[in-house]
């Protein structure tokens, strides 16, 4: 695919169903119970728990980030599997980061399965794994000066 034809923007309530195609399309990180995050729970995050983002690709949303400003979390960074390894979850992780350190100095963290690419995009970076969260996942924590410090050319 051409990255001429990636579109990264703030994520908007009309976004929700194909944010929803997104999250429930993932072969890693799958939700348990797809019910549990409903299109309410994503408006709340976009509008008033903090902010998210969207790569669009003609029509369809690729892929999506969502940061939790009252939880200090990364509510979720999923791509389609069709659209991975193209960069689009790290520049919706850069930009989310970017975003999360202009309205806060305070440490972010976020659960991911182990032993998933997802641990090892983590892992490369620059978060800190800090132990285990939630029903077995990795705990990682990302602080503002390490996140200076990954942006450093």
């Amino acid at each position: 695919m051409n990255n001429n034809s990636l579109i990264f923007r703030e994520a908007l309530l009309h976004d929700i169903p194909q944010i929803q195609i997104v999250r429930h399309s993932v072969k890693e990180n799958v939700l348990s119970n797809p019910a549990l995050v409903t299109d309410g729970d994503c408006a709340h995050f976009i509008t008033d728990r903090g902010k998210g983002w969207v790569c669009e690709t003609g029509a369809i949303i690729a892929g999506f980030a969502i940061a939790d400003l009252r939880e200090h979390n990364i509510w979720a960074l999923f791509v389609r599997p069709e659209y991975e390894s193209q960069g689009i979850g790290r520049a919706l992780h850069d930009r989310m980061l970017d975003w999360y350190f202009d309205q806060t100095q305070e440490t972010v963290w976020l659960g991911t399965s182990p032993h998933t690419r997802a641990e090892k995009f983590y892992t490369r970076s620059g978060w800190t794994d800090v132990g285990i969260v939630n029903k077995g996942e990795v705990k990682f924590e990302m602080t503002l000066e390490r996140w200076a410090q990954q942006k450093k050319p």
